[in-house]
């Protein structure tokens, strides 16, 4: 019996061991959503697969669905954005992106222009100055909020939202912009 094979862009959102050399991944991928892959003795020390699959790390990967979930095949790895960064407050912008995917993208739903934006935050959060990642997370928080259906445009802050590449120069959001982000994290229940 042959599986579908799936090759798609993802980031490693997160890991957890499984038996003595095996590990799962959380993958937030280009084509298939958010999903948890199992990677087979990949923490064995002559695994060519170990270091692109290190977290944070955007990666090519080919997946294959089995009746037991998602195995990966091979991996290559594209960037890291957290080693990639120049100071302490940049991985800090990395590793809080990260946690907001993991905590508002669930199941296996595509969400391409999220994965875009996610892809271009964290490359810019990588080399962006100290001041610039508190206004890149907050635009980075605004849009994925707006894409999932917890904000609404607004006229305050509408051209952000339909911006193609609105984070090469950062700006401080409006007030407003503020407001709607905090009362869709509180009736999120997330």
């Amino acid at each position: 019996m042959s599986y579908q094979t799936y090759i798609t862009e993802a980031i490693v959102c997160g890991s957890k061991n499984s038996m003595t050399s095996d590990k799962s991944y959380l993958l937030f991928t280009k084509d298939a959503g958010m999903l948890w892959a199992r990677a087979r003795s990949v923490r064995m020390e002559k695994s060519k697969q170990r270091y692109a699959l290190q977290d944070f790390s955007i990666i090519r990967v080919s997946l294959v669905k089995g009746k037991g979930g998602w195995r990966i095949g091979s991996v290559e790895a594209v960037s890291n954005p957290f080693m990639e960064a120049l100071s302490r407050r940049a991985r800090g912008g990395v590793h809080a992106v990260m946690k907001l995917l993991r905590r508002f993208i669930h199941g296996e739903e595509s969400h391409k222009s999220l994965y875009t934006d996610t892809v271009l935050v964290l490359s810019c959060m990588s080399v962006a100055q100290s001041e610039d990642i508190s206004d890149l997370q907050n635009l980075f928080t605004l849009r994925l909020l707006h894409m999932l259906g917890y904000i609404a445009p607004h006229v305050d802050y509408a051209d952000i939202l339909e911006t193609e590449d609105p984070w090469s120069v950062p700006v401080p959001l409006p007030v407003r912009a503020h407001t709607a982000i905090e009362k869709a994290l509180q009736v999120s229940h997330l």
